[in-house]
């Protein structure tokens, strides 16, 4: 079972930042995941939430951001011990720290239409030539993983499974030429788990913090826990 930071370490150091990322991969763990979205300015930019408010303490949104109004961010606003200002990430700059990692799952975050979805594909195609073999691409939403299979992708790519949908999410992740499936903690049971691997798809379990439930999960037989708390589970595991 491989730990993966969940936004880098998000219980650990600042989501969704360098300094975040730089910190797991010190850690010595080479497996993360991380939020993109694309910006006012056709920037794919690291960041969860649509607004910065949770994590700057600034309301406002990325939509509307210019690039002023977003080179002010400081995004170790929730964690005021942290060292460092830290600036909102752009994809490129993930990639190099994590350039040498075994495993890269990248949620791309729901778009409002076919076209947005065909679109941010694109994008994620031409920045990520070079990281192909190791970047699994994402999502809850079916329009990511339509766009990813008409245009033939050749990335490998994730249906994310928040509600219990039971047998069906493992079906719709068949259909649309899923390697993985990620479930949401409370659903993973041991005959999804099952169902997911004689499906041949490969199975991360989200947002795993307890080190009780992540043993019964890795006895289960996953391939990836997504933890808040990398640290602790590299220590308890």
């Amino acid at each position: 079972m491989q730990i993966i930071g969940h936004r880098g370490a998000r219980g650990e150091a600042p989501e969704n930042t360098l300094g975040g990322f730089q910190y797991l991969r010190d850690l010595g763990i080479r497996a993360v995941e991380f939020d993109v979205r694309l910006s006012k300015q056709q920037e794919l930019v690291i960041i969860h939430d649509e607004n910065f408010l949770r994590t700057t303490g600034i309301d406002l949104s990325l939509a509307q951001a210019s690039i002023a109004d977003i080179q002010d961010l400081n995004f170790a606003h929730p964690i005021s011990d942290w060292q460092h200002t830290e600036s909102l990430p752009r994809l490129h700059q993930v990639m190099q720290i994590c350039h040498d990692f075994d495993h890269i799952e990248i949620e791309v975050k729901a778009v409002d239409t076919q076209d947005h979805a065909d679109e941010l594909v694109e994008f994620l195609e031409t920045a990520l030539a070079n990281d192909l073999h190791h970047a699994t691409i994402t999502s809850f939403d079916v329009k990511i993983l339509t766009a990813l299979q008409q245009r033939q992708s050749t990335f490998d790519r994730g249906f994310l499974v928040e509600f219990p949908f039971g047998i069906h999410a493992i079906e719709t992740a068949v259909n649309f030429g899923c390697d993985r499936i990620g479930w949401k903690d409370i659903l993973a049971t041991q005959e999804l788990i099952d169902l997911s691997h004689q499906a041949r798809l490969k199975t991360s379990v989200w947002t795993v913090n307890d080190v009780d439930r992540a043993k019964v999960l890795r006895d289960f037989g996953i391939h990836g826990l997504i933890t808040d708390f990398p640290k602790l589970m590299l220590e308890q595991l």
